[in-house]
């Protein structure tokens, strides 16, 4: 998590280093610690470490140290991410405690006792956020292929976000399908749990690879950690003979097989490795190329079969799909872990070890790989990745995830995420160059995934390079969730890991490794940013006698890379901040979140940096004279869907029914942009979008009760009853309406003279007539239109083989009820763009584009969302901004003018610019 949310204040140390506290020797390890910190109170200020702190794991090495990590609850209630560790020695009887380090916080005041919403609203709530989310703001018809993709939530209970004083939260495990691309996801999503606002996501599938970065991969996720039994075969007391086998490479190399009694096959099955250990478990490696691996995550599928040969050599066939290369790699890494640092598996406690190999993407290449929390599942490759299990790094990566969640537990998000993926990156790679005997300076040694191409190089191959110089200039601001690498786990992973990669290089392998490893084990807590991953490799290295020259090359490694102390301060901007820091998870398109503008004036909602605050309207000058100022009510609703004409501000205010706490219920609120008493203008029992408002004029769209059918309303220079735009059809739907010169262009869906399709259509107020802006269609997608004084644009993905470039297509308007439309620039022309985001003036239109899936970039910035802007006519005038980071959420004022939500410092920011920046170099 690092820096995404101001940090909350705690009296309790984040590092205590160099004490020799003597504690209980005959006791719990555990009940020592707790012990140990109830008896240091006015150090620690932990009031009731037995009542408020609850053993997660307990680690002893074979040198007598001892790591106690304790998670903090208050008033019962777990606090996401919050750990405190103990660290002691426990030798020839006696037990010191040698220091501590973790995050606690003394600061929280939450009413645990507090109405919250029912469980069922909450699911449904986060639910509505990841949708939201994955559909960038448009409107995927009901017929679209992907259109009726599920999402389901499981509700995982109340959480403490600790953030300022602490916010109540419920804890939601989104999963199901991305609607665009039918990839599979699980979101780990925080809603506040009396308003239902989502306030902090993150994934639950580390994955080898981000968004981009190869043909067709994209992160999924998997529900919290839960139990699973260890998988075995028949034959599976047999002990293990020594076979071979050769991997893609061309290398022969031993492999431990079980001779399977009932049908004499040799099974990739070893039991040798753990015989003798705690858990007398296995490890194994199993057939998974009839498996999606859309159904494999998190569960383990019915019908898989261990990998068999018919003689102990094992053949080309089991080559070819990975099999040999994941099972004698998977005992490769199992033998350094054990012999370098005496850990006994992935959990430490001798867990099973199970690889499935071969998993497709609904039968096509898959191009990754991924940790489940009890497995590692390689996908295919495809023809220019072999097999994502042959090579040894992707391997130590995938496992090392698995030692990073039975240690640190590093939350899969931000900074905290980044440093996860930057600690399986390290690993793996010093596990390959170990076994392969690759010098530091080899100029691949730093390559991730260099091995697995087919014609390529390994330079041209490699997915990271712990080399690449990345420094924290480097830092990309990303959304938190699905839509954006979870904050850029992977895109700024090698920040931090090409530090550890420089420590190494300097050091030697030897000293390094063990102190990459003290800080995993015994420092690193779940919630840890870049500076406190610092912090707990130097700590670590002095714990290890490290001092003098090797000291200061520690700490050199990470000045090099820029994580250094307040470096989130040096991330700039090329455009001007209106209002800053916006809050936790304001960036998606579609929520509620984006901005405002008309008149000369914006709106935005914003709640308190840390997300402890419901979300209010701020309203400010385009031209940023004056302050920005508060003009919805502190009523403990959240107030979200901003939009202005310049003179008043409209918008939605999301609250409980009082008296069915099953629903919300949803305000649309109107004051003047200079303050003033705000009044409610209708309420609605369902979500309200599209909220519009042009001179006097206010439209939106809501689910009709009576009906059950999505509708667009209207009121008219203050009236109090709303207005019905008429449909073509009794059950046809209506939504996403704009608004200009009392003409409202919006989305109906339905049947139109016998032929079922989606268009854009435009009502006249005035004269209650209604105008087709073209034949309707059946598209994948569609955007909310935006209305200028005269035209109508929106953009519109009609191509079901390409779910990438999209049409921007314009309604010019040539009389009151007449309309040209053409396409601007058409989706099969050389001029298309993976464009989701619309915006427009009346002498410029502003697009947001996003990459283009399975796309490779050089440089990971241009696998951002980026602002382009354009003629009406769609001649183009360059980028908005060449600041890096995600933009979105874009709005015109006038002219060339545009603001938008720039994550650029890690924090999500309100910012304009008056003209292009043109070409980024």
């Amino acid at each position: 998590m690092g820096a995404e949310a101001a940090e909350p204040t705690t009296d309790t140390p984040a590092l205590v280093d160099g004490l020799t506290d003597s504690v209980d020797a005959s006791v719990s390890a555990a009940t020592a610690a707790r012990t140990h910190l109830a008896g240091h109170k006015n150090r620690y200020h932990i009031p009731s470490p037995d009542r408020d702190l609850v053993a997660d794991t307990v680690t002893a090495d074979a040198d007598g140290a001892e790591t106690v990590r304790l998670d903090q609850k208050y008033r019962g209630v777990p606090v996401l991410g919050a750990q405190y560790v103990v660290r002691m020695t426990h030798k020839s009887g006696k037990r010191t405690v040698t220091g501590t380090s973790g995050s606690y916080f003394t600061d929280l005041d939450v009413d645990t006792d507090q109405r919250t919403l029912p469980a069922r609203t909450a699911v449904d709530d986060a639910v509505r956020h990841v949708r939201s989310e994955l559909d960038r703001g448009g409107y995927r018809p009901s017929h679209a292929k992907n259109g009726t993709a599920a999402l389901s939530g499981d509700d995982r209970g109340l959480t403490i976000l600790p953030t300022g004083k602490g916010v109540l939260t419920r804890h939601v495990t989104v999963s199901g399908s991305d609607p665009a691309t039918g990839t599979p996801l699980v979101q780990e999503v925080y809603v506040d749990a009396v308003t239902g606002t989502a306030l902090f996501e993150s994934g639950g599938l580390p994955t080898f690879t981000a968004p981009g970065q190869a043909a067709g991969v994209h992160p999924s996720g998997t529900p919290a950690k839960q139990s699973r039994p260890d998988r075995s075969a028949s034959g599976s007391g047999a002990a293990s003979i020594t076979g071979s086998g050769t991997l893609l490479n061309g290398s022969t190399v031993p492999l431990y097989l079980t001779k399977d009694a009932a049908t004499g096959a040799y099974l990739l099955r070893d039991t040798a490795h753990m015989a003798g250990t705690k858990g007398h478990n296995v490890i194994q490696t199993w057939d998974a190329s009839s498996l999606w691996y859309q159904d494999v995550s998190g569960v383990w599928p019915d019908g898989v079969v261990p990998f068999a040969s018919p003689t102990s050599k094992v053949g080309p066939e089991l080559t070819s799909v990975g099999a040999v290369d994941a099972h004698w790699a998977a005992g490769k890494v199992y033998e350094f872990y054990r012999d370098t640092f005496h850990r006994d598996s992935l959990d430490g406690q001798g867990m099973a070890i199970n690889s499935l190999v071969g998993v497709t993407d609904y039968g096509s290449p898959f191009v990754n790989a991924f940790w489940d929390h009890t497995k590692m599942v390689y996908g295919t490759g495809d023809d220019e990745y072999r097999s994502l299990a042959s090579d040894l790094d992707v391997v130590g990566h995938e496992m090392t995830h698995g030692v990073v969640e039975h240690t640190a537990n590093l939350v899969y998000s931000g900074q905290s995420g980044a440093m996860n993926e930057a600690l399986a990156d390290y690993f793996g790679n010093v596990i390959d160059v170990t076994v392969n005997h690759t010098a530091m300076s080899d100029p691949e040694a730093g390559l991730i995934g260099g091995d697995l191409c087919r014609t390529r190089t390994p330079e041209e191959c490699a997915f990271r390079d712990l080399n690449d110089g990345a420094t924290t200039a480097h830092f990309l601001g990303l959304p938190l969730g699905a839509a954006g690498d979870n904050g850029g786990v992977h895109l700024n992973s090698t920040i931090f890991s090409g530090a550890l990669w420089d420590i190494r290089e300097s050091l030697g392998g030897a000293s390094a490794d063990k102190i990459v490893y003290r800080a995993l084990t015994s420092y690193i807590t779940p919630l840890d940013g870049f500076e406190e991953g610092r912090d707990a490799v130097v700590a670590a290295a002095r714990s290890l006698g490290v001092k003098g020259a090797e000291l200061a090359a520690v700490k050199g490694a990470f000045d090099a890379h820029g994580i250094i102390p307040g470096w989130e301060k040096g991330l700039g901007l090329d455009s001007n901040v209106l209002l800053g820091r916006l809050g936790t998870l304001p960036q998606y398109v579609g929520t509620g979140n984006a901005p405002g503008a008309g008149g000369g004036w914006w709106a935005a909602p914003k709640s308190s940096p840390d997300g402890v605050d419901p979300y209010s309207v701020w309203v400010g000058r385009i031209d940023g004279k004056g302050r920005p100022h508060q003009v919805s009510p502190d009523d403990g609703r959240s107030h979200m869907s901003a939009v202005t004409d310049g003179k008043h501000v409209v918008w939605v205010a999301v609250g409980n029914v009082p008296d069915d706490p099953w629903s919300h219920t949803y305000d649309i609120m109107s004051a003047p942009v200079q303050g003033g008493k705000p009044k409610t203008l209708f309420s609605a029992p369902s979500e309200v979008t599209g909220v519009s408002i042009d001179g006097g004029t206010v439209a939106w769209s809501f689910r009709d009760p009576a009906s059950g059918l999505q509708r667009v309303s209207y009121l008219k220079d203050g009236a109090t009853v709303p207005q019905q735009v008429p449909m073509a059809r009794d059950h046809n739907q209506a939504s996403q309406p704009s608004l200009k010169n009392g003409r409202i262009a919006y989305i109906e869906d339905g049947l139109f003279d016998g032929t079922y399709g989606v268009r854009i259509q435009m009502y006249n107020i005035a004269n209650g007539t209604t105008t087709a802006l073209g034949a309707p269609s059946q598209p994948e997608w569609i955007s909310t239109p935006v209305m200028t004084s005269s035209d109508v644009y929106w953009l519109i993905d009609t191509d079901y083989t390409d779910q990438d470039q999209t049409t921007l297509r314009r309604a010019h308007l040539g009389g009151p009820d007449g309309a040209v439309v053409t396409d601007v620039i058409p989706e099969k022309s050389n001029r298309a763009t993976p464009a989701y985001g619309l915006t427009a003036s009346d002498s410029a239109v502003t697009l947001t584009v996003y990459p283009s899936w399975g796309q490779v970039f050089d440089d990971p910035n241009d696998s951002l969302a980026k602002l382009y802007q354009y003629t009406p006519d769609g001649s183009p005038l360059g980028r908005v901004s060449c600041s890096v980071g995600q933009q979105s959420n874009a709005v015109a004022g006038t002219g060339s003018r545009v603001l938008w939500m720039d994550t650029t410092t890690t924090d999500t920011d309100l910012v304009t610019r008056n003209q292009p920046a043109g070409t980024c170099a």
